[in-house]
């Protein structure tokens, strides 16, 4: 390696057990190498993995393919897993065991810097006094620029005139600082601070200066990541305001705007930008809410009204440059209207819940919270694998990508397309996919072939089961599988946080817990998909495709019993007939004309078809559609009820009224052809 002397500083012999493939609970000898420095790891590993080099350890090396490693993952969650840290949790530094930093050793801009070795601190898990949020601070921050006439504005021309500023610590209602930079006068605006500036640079600087004493945790705003930031650091750089950047937490670290590494379908847009604020969280509300809500229009005053049922100023842009040039009450006319682009995004961040929904994300999987904005499903995954097989000693190896491979998916029950006049009881499987994973022990640790079947000598049905597409795992009996063990724990939990939620009284408290199930719900939903992603860290099909096989025989047997057992000859009034199914559900029309009756027949046909299949396979009675239109598979409308006595809404899956390119007169025409068929039950207006 040419530097070995001072990259590694050792070489272990110890025991562990490959997560791949049963091993007959045994574990082998594997070499630990504890390398000096974090960037050594990788390079250490490729010099192994090729064979680079004039290494060869013998009985270690495997021709030209060189040497199998394991456990690659990056240090950053290397180091947060083997201390049992997680992304927003909380830590403790006990007293006596670190020592406070004086000015000129800091390495930061925060308030308390301390130094303490990674073995005295204590990292809590999220439960009893440690499940609340810490007290973040929360800047949300809009700016203003003067552009010219029908051009927009670019920062090598157009002045930034206005920044407004709200601030607010997380678990308070009310923002403790409302202030607005301004350039050039502007009369008084109540309860908000007004700065005022004769040149944009000294503006400019005062800024940097208010981020860096404000500290705040996260930032927020509204297409921040596309414009006021890039506009902000261009237009500083334009205007030759060296100090502009430096705005970290880090000192001597820039915020720098780059593209962000998040795919353009998931994000909707295609040039999107991502601040390195280091040390500080930035949350853009526009690509938060396009990556969870399907809405027509995302511009701020859209999304306002949609979620806080109100609209912003009315200052148009092209009044912009005019009120600026103005008077000082024209210039307060704009700063009220930046002052509250600056507070709606505050005001929508508590409203979805973003920063109490993605906390309980991060202490769920274990990583940073900034993960969760940059990075997708995979890593949330990976996090708790490696947690789970660290205590267990179970090391993970460092599979190549493959080649994109197929494997058949779900059903679904061809749709005996018409209109329904009757009512049609919907059955769902719980968790489908988890439940599955953990009814059959399917896992990276249990899956077994013939070899290995004959050399331990394991039994049919005793030791292992064939699953439907022929793939072979080992029973509870002989190991119980990690992912049903992660699984479990993540279920286990969503429980204690749904029953904690149905007591808490606090609003507050009441947030942090239903961002809690959301995201237990969220993470076991995860662990199937990764399975079958063969461009993934760690697919494995035949799990994959075992989970599905046995999906598709679960929905079949669904059908066939439910047909078997509600019919005439047995003696009920009418021959159920399952007029549609797909992937976790069925709808089943009993025949029965009122509501109650059919979904009294759609809770005792989910217990009897329950009681056929291993636990925790559930299936639920959910809803009842009446009337229901079933057009084609994935597509059909229907009124949806839960209780007999009012239907809970119009629900349409697949149907032009949801999609967001149609032109309006589309949307309206279906809208109201629906409206006629589903709640007027008009047939004959409708076709009208």
């Amino acid at each position: 390696l040419g530097q070995s002397f001072t990259a590694i500083s050792s070489v272990q012999l110890t025991m562990r057990e490959n997560i791949y493939g049963f091993q007959g609970n045994q574990k082998s000898y594997y070499i630990k190498i504890t390398v000096t420095e974090p960037k050594m790891a990788a390079r250490l590993r490729s010099a192994l993995e090729t064979g680079s080099g004039s290494m060869n350890y013998k009985g270690m090396w495997s021709g030209a393919d060189g040497i199998l490693t394991f456990d690659n993952i990056q240090y950053l969650l290397r180091f947060m897993i083997d201390t049992g840290l997680a992304g927003m949790a909380w830590v403790e530094a006990i007293a006596g065991k670190y020592r406070l930093l004086g000015q000129s050793q800091r390495l930061s801009n925060c308030q308390i810097e301390a130094s303490v070795d990674y073995r005295d601190m204590i990292a809590h898990p999220p439960n009893g006094e440690w499940a609340k949020m810490a007290p973040l601070r929360v800047l949300s921050f809009d700016i203003e620029c003067a552009g010219r006439k029908g051009i927009f504005p670019e920062p090598n021309m157009d002045p930034v005139i206005q920044i407004a500023n709200v601030v607010t610590r997380y678990g308070e209602t009310k923002p403790f600082i409302r202030n607005v930079f301004v350039l050039d006068t502007c009369s008084l605006i109540v309860n908000t601070q007004i700065l005022e500036f004769e040149k944009e640079e000294k503006m400019l600087d005062a800024w940097r200066d208010f981020v860096e004493k404000v500290d705040p945790d996260v930032i927020i705003g509204y297409n921040i990541a596309n414009f006021d930031f890039p506009y902000l650091l261009d237009r500083a750089k334009h205007l030759k305001c060296t100090g502009f950047p430096y705005w970290t937490r880090l000192k001597g670290f820039k915020t720098e705007a780059k593209d962000a590494n998040f795919s353009s379908k998931q994000m909707g847009n295609r040039d999107t930008k991502a601040t390195n604020t280091n040390g500080r969280i930035q949350l853009d509300l526009l690509q938060l809410v396009q990556r969870d809500h399907q809405l027509r229009s995302y511009t701020l005053n859209s999304v306002s009204y949609e979620f806080l049922k109100e609209q912003k100023e009315d200052v148009h842009h092209t009044m912009i440059t005019e009120l600026f040039n103005g008077t000082p009450d024209s210039r307060r006319r704009l700063a009220v209207y930046c002052l509250k682009d600056a507070y709606l995004p505050q005001r929508l961040m508590d409203k979805l819940m973003c920063l109490v929904n993605y906390t309980e994300m991060a202490r769920v999987t274990g990583v940073p919270f900034n993960f969760l904005l940059s990075r997708g499903q995979q890593v949330k995954f990976i996090s708790q694998l490696f947690r789970k097989a660290r205590e267990q000693q179970l090391v993970i190896p460092n599979s190549k990508p493959q080649d994109e491979q197929d494997y058949e998916g779900a059903t679904v029950i061809e749709p005996k397309r018409g209109y329904y006049g009757v009512p049609v009881a919907t059955l769902d499987f719980a968790s489908l996919y988890p439940s599955i994973i953990q009814a059959h022990n399917l896992c990276y640790t249990t899956l077994l072939n013939k070899s290995s079947v004959e050399k331990l000598n394991l039994k049919k049905d005793e030791d292992y089961i064939v699953t439907p597409n022929g793939d072979m795992f080992c029973t509870t009996k002989v190991r119980k599988g990690l992912l049903s063990q992660i699984l479990e724990e993540l279920l286990s939990a969503r429980k204690r946080a749904k029953k904690e939620l149905a007591t808490e009284t606090d609003s507050f408290k009441k947030a942090v817990l239903n961002g809690r199930q959301l995201a237990l719900k969220v993470s076991a939903n995860s662990v199937y998909g990764l399975t079958g992603a063969t461009v993934g860290k760690l697919p494995c099909l035949p799990i994959a495709s075992s989970t599905t096989s046995y999906g598709r025989q679960m929905i079949e047997k669904t059908k066939q019993e439910v047909e078997a057992r509600y019919t005439i000859a047995n003696g009920y009034s009418h021959d159920a007939e399952v007029i549609y199914g797909d992937t976790d559900s069925v709808m089943v029309k009993f025949g029965v004309t009122e509501l109650a009756d059919a979904m009294k027949l759609g809770e005792e046909a989910a217990d009897f078809v329950s009681s056929k299949f291993i636990k925790p396979i559930k299936l639920e009675f959910e809803k009842v559609y009446f009337p229901y239109l079933l057009i084609n598979k994935k597509r059909y409308a229907g009124l949806y009820w839960t209780n007999p006595n009012k239907h809970d809404k119009m629900d349409t899956k697949g149907i032009e009224t949801v999609r967001r390119d149609n032109c309006l007169m589309v949307q309206n025409v279906i809208e109201t052809v629906l409206n006629k068929i589903l709640i007027d039950r008009d047939i004959d207006g409708a076709q009208e």
